[in-house]
């Protein structure tokens, strides 16, 4: 009976303790300031923080801590978690304003940008309104064809999603914990220790925060895995995906289910004649937050693109954040509590949810609506300036549908979320119906290369084109479409022979996506002639005896090697009469563990193709090397889509397109008795790369020919071949 009273009093007390510790957290509130800080610095470009992105980790353990501590409370006090009644309130709180800025990055998208982004932007706009736009930069990330795309201005709510996913199974998971919770303890029951009624749990079982814990605890553990290993692999998609963040929310709110009592325990105030474990109460939480700041401070300082992220370094500015919270939930007061609640910090962690929201689209417009690139100084001002529509949204949108009593009710909560999904679907629906398309050219019009000879080239303006804009990104031709480029993660190629199958000698095709690019004009060749074309191409991949880093896959590309070494085997097997070598020349090379600087990189890229040369010559084959070809500094087929009256627009010169090191061409200088086939020619006039010739759109990205075109070239490249060889 003692050891029961003792815990019915210790059981008041801690309900006692929960009840006077306030639920808003002013130093919370600055530590949003911080979060938004670093994020705001890394999207200007500043130099010095560039890994500022971990502004959007020390987001999600708020978020993880503020909505567990939420749920927590109204499960304890009433037994039971309405779900209604939690959305109805993250739809109160969040969709109006991300709302107001989708519909007006639709707006300005109509203004500002090219007919086929303004498509993107729409659909973007539809992944944004579902929170599913993580999902949406994820595919992206493993898409090789879209890494030459444009940034888009609502890429940034990919972090809302993430959130928003979570609220969704989070409160879900409590409900199940509760009903388990139930089971256990029996009907007419308080909740244990935690419960409104401050009864105790019978002896043995859980608490509730106790399962919760186990259960969120658990949840983390496999998100943290599941980070490593993706980071790892796929860094790409480990990024954005809510499977490998999950566990950063799940840490905040692990420090929400622990209880005030143990947090009073541990951290007790210092006041006036305070003794020493008080004393030391404070100097732990100062401490602690101290060294959480610096954590979260560090990585923003020292970590870049290339850290591997969101494991496992994405551990220094979770827990970082975590202790700073951790540090404010006991009773003692510290330096770094009292300055992230100072009233500036507390006003800008206030609004940035909002600054958060209008500082992106801000990035990418005022640009284009200036005509001009920007100075890291100049953007900084650009997201500062966003805390200008920031605080007026805040003012006249958050605020007033927060606490509007009209929308208290669930039902009509719940409502305005709906109201606001559907606007945002409906106006990003007429974006893309609103966008202006072109006919597509005939046979007879899409000339392509046979119009250089022209006097009227480049061509100024264009009534139809081949292909279409929209279409042009996928415009890679059979061999490619057949699955013929191996992807980034296969380590051999297939069975991909083309022209006549039956012929007596072999053509052998290898190298990456730039040398499958000459397929549609290789294989009318081959055919012609009566040779068997095969291909061993890879994704990303040189031909060239260098280990390089992979942007999509953001590590060292391990597979490229283990598939060059297959493809030469093959080489060996084929006995060709004739191999055709391409890649594209800038590639970032690894050695030692490190990644080589622009040059570096050139130069051993050069080395290691030379040494490739080599063993190509040792089959007996006959030898030749395709130049690469220049690269647009912009994506073309958007381009295209808002000047085809005026094509100048979209036309660049040599030095632009040719503003890298030519590590093919050097390295073929070497071997008398390996040809070169240089399409410079035929890509470029007077100093001017056009976009478009003869009808046809050159390029389908910012680094790779339109099968379309190549096409075109199939006259040209039969006749370098037969000079060559």
């Amino acid at each position: 009976m003692r050891i029961e009273r003792e815990q019915q009093e210790a059981a008041r007390d801690d309900e006692q303790e929960e009840r006077r510790r306030p639920a808003f957290r002013p130093d919370v509130e600055g530590l949003r300031a911080v979060a938004l800080g670093l994020v705001l610095l890394y999207h200007a470009g500043v130099p010095w923080f560039p890994g500022g992105y971990v502004g959007v980790d020390v987001f999600f353990v708020v978020s993880g801590f503020l909505i567990t501590g939420l749920l927590l409370r109204e499960a304890e006090r009433h037994g039971k978690v309405s779900l209604l009644r939690f959305y109805g309130r993250r739809a109160r709180r969040l969709l109006p304003a991300a709302a107001v800025v989708v519909l007006a990055v639709c707006l300005a998208a109509v203004q500002w940008m090219p007919p086929l982004e303004r498509r993107n932007v729409a659909a973007d706009a539809v992944g944004a309104a579902l929170y599913a736009t993580n999902w949406q930069q994820a595919g992206r990330a493993v898409d090789y064809s879209a890494a030459d795309a444009e940034a888009s201005p609502l890429q940034h709510y990919w972090s809302l999603a993430v959130e928003e996913q979570f609220y969704l199974a989070w409160p879900l998971l409590v409900l199940a914990v509760l009903w388990t919770f139930r089971k256990v303890r029996g009907r007419g029951k308080g909740l244990g220790a935690e419960g409104a009624a401050g009864r105790t749990p019978h002896p043995g079982r859980f608490g509730l925060r106790a399962r919760l814990a186990v259960v969120l605890g658990a949840l983390a553990a496999v998100s943290f895995v599941h980070a490593v290993r993706l980071s790892a692999e796929e860094g790409g998609v480990a990024y954005f995906s809510t499977f490998t963040r999950g566990w950063e929310l799940a840490v905040g709110g692990l420090l929400a289910l622990v209880p005030a009592a143990a947090w009073r325990r541990a951290l007790p105030a210092a006041g006036p004649g305070a003794g020493p474990v008080a004393r030391r109460g404070a100097l732990a939480a100062g401490a602690l937050a101290m060294a959480g700041l610096a954590a979260v401070a560090y990585a923003g300082l020292r970590f870049d693109d290339a850290t591997r992220f969101p494991g496992p370094w994405g551990l220094l500015p979770v827990l970082g954040t975590a202790a700073v919270i951790a540090a404010g939930c006991g009773l003692a007061a510290h330096p770094v509590g009292r300055l992230l609640s100072v009233p500036p910090l507390r006003y800008a962690g206030r609004i940035s949810y909002s600054w958060y929201l209008w500082h992106w689209p801000a990035v990418v417009f005022v640009p284009l609506a200036l005509d001009r690139e920007l100075s890291v100084r100049w953007m900084l001002v650009v997201v500062l300036a966003a805390a200008l529509p920031a605080a007026l949204t805040h003012r006249l949108v958050e605020e007033p549908v927060r606490r509007a009593r009209v929308l208290l009710p669930t039902p009509r909560a719940l409502a305005v979320g709906a109201a606001c999904t559907a606007a945002t679907v409906l106006v990003a629906a007429g974006s893309w119906i609103s966008a202006p398309t072109i006919a597509l050219a005939s046979a007879e019009q899409a000339r392509g290369a046979a119009a250089l000879a022209d006097e009227d080239q480049p061509q100024k303006s264009a009534k139809a084109l081949r292909p279409l804009p929209e279409k042009a990104t996928d415009d890679r031709g059979k061999v490619h479409d057949d699955g013929c480029l191996a992807g980034q993660q296969e380590t051999e190629s297939g069975d991909c022979a083309y022209g006549d199958k039956g012929g007596s000698d072999t053509v052998v095709l290898f190298g990456d996506s730039h040398a499958i690019q000459y397929a549609p004009a290789l294989e009318k060749i081959t055919e012609r002639r009566g040779l068997r074309l095969v291909t061993l191409t890879k994704s990303a991949c040189t031909p060239a005896q260098v280990t390089v880093f992979n942007n999509q896959l953001q590590r060292t590309y391990t597979e490229c090697d283990e598939w060059r070494d297959n493809a030469l085997e093959r080489i060996e097997d084929e006995s060709p009469a004739l191999i055709i070598t391409g890649t594209q020349d800038v590639k970032t090379v690894v050695e030692d563990g490190k990644r080589l600087s622009g040059k570096e990189s050139a130069k051993a890229h050069q080395k290691g193709y030379e040494e490739t040369m080599d063993d190509l010559l040792d089959t007996g084959a006959t030898v030749v090397t395709l130049a690469d070809n220049p690269y647009p500094p912009e994506d073309i087929p958007s381009c295209v889509s808002g000047a085809v009256r005026d094509l100048d627009d979209c036309a660049f010169s040599e030095a632009d397109g040719y503003g890298y090191e030519p590590v093919s061409a050097r390295a073929n200088a070497k071997f008398d008795e390996v040809g070169l086939i240089d399409p410079k020619p035929v890509m470029c006039k007077d100093g001017t790369c056009p976009a478009v010739i003869g009808n046809v759109i050159v390029y389908r990205n910012g680094a790779h020919i339109t099968a379309s075109y190549m096409e075109t070239l199939t006259d040209w490249l039969d006749g370098q071949l037969r000079r060559v060889t």
